[in-house]
């Protein structure tokens, strides 16, 4: 084998780790990649026999590599009204990607990566690797340029910000699963008035063409309307995470048939969206609950 083939081995071995260092950094999976590549690119280029601990010195690169991207990326939008909505953590093409018991556990692992987004890129990183990946502060400080007590103010301070956020989003979740349970049983229980008081007054329903094809209605508004539609039905729908907000879904034959979105404000439904188109269910991130 080739002194190049033996580190290309090398770096493949590390890969998936550095991907997930790289997209909990930035938040985007092509990004992630872009990083991941990069790290290699420099690696290709540097003298690897001199590397003592390969995986560590990539680890170094790579988080190095998603801070000048973020600091970019910071620059780009510093006149922008708020943050990026990150991508869902849980790539469908790879099972084993970070974020899977996150969404199980009320999609904390989305509203962490939201905040994740509001922070100065040194916090973000120094957060990452010291709280989900257990980097010591001493390593941390040479990636940011400062003294590893710096470091760990900055993971303390990011920490404090994404501890109140991932818990006032628990307590969110609890309430809208605690409203989708109410629509669900009322849906399958025949109940009108349980449907009528979960809805708000002014809800509006809405299929995309396919869910139109298969029997949904493609506009309906007002919670009588909608109610009249959903009583007695909803008997193969569980509720689930999609894209990390709660929703019901249908599978058929053990695949996605169809999605109901679900709005939530106040305790009561205020949008219900159908999604049955193929291409939009495959590019979902759905984990049924």
């Amino acid at each position: 084998m080739s002194e190049q083939n033996s580190l290309a081995g090398q770096f493949e071995a590390n890969r998936a780790h550095l991907r997930r260092v790289a997209y909990r950094m930035l938040g985007s999976h092509g990004e992630a990649d872009d990083a991941v590549q990069e790290a290699w690119l420099r690696l290709s280029r540097s003298d690897a026999a001199a590397v003592a601990n390969l995986g560590g010195w990539l680890t170094t690169v790579v988080s190095r590599v998603c801070l000048d991207m973020l600091r970019a990326r910071r620059s780009r939008r510093e006149d922008a009204l708020g943050p990026q909505v990150p991508e869902p953590a849980v790539d469908e093409d790879d099972a084993d990607f970070p974020g899977r018991e996150m969404l199980l556990a009320d999609s904390i692992g989305l509203a962490m990566t939201v905040v994740l987004e509001a922070l100065p890129p040194a916090e973000r990183v120094a957060f990452v690797l010291h709280d989900l990946f257990d980097l010591p502060f001493e390593e941390i400080a040479v990636i940011v340029g400062r003294t590893p007590g710096a470091a760990r103010q900055l993971a303390s301070r990011a920490r404090r910000r994404v501890r109140g956020a991932t818990t006032s989003a628990q307590t969110d979740q609890v309430r809208q699963r605690q409203v989708v349970d109410a629509f669900l049983a009322a849906s399958r229980g025949g109940d009108l008035s349980a449907l009528l008081a979960v809805l708000d007054p002014d809800v509006v329903f809405r299929s995309d063409a396919q869910a139109v094809r298969v029997g949904g209605a493609e506009e309906l508004r007002g919670a009588d309307a909608v109610a009249a539609t959903f009583v007695g039905r909803a008997q193969a729908a569980r509720p689930a995470l999609v894209d990390g907000a709660l929703a019901l879904a249908v599978e058929r034959d053990g695949r996605l048939f169809v999605v109901l979105r679900l709005a939530v404000a106040d305790g009561r439904i205020t949008s219900i969206e159908a999604v049955a188109d193929h291409e939009r269910l495959a590019g979902m991130t759905v984990v049924m609950l």
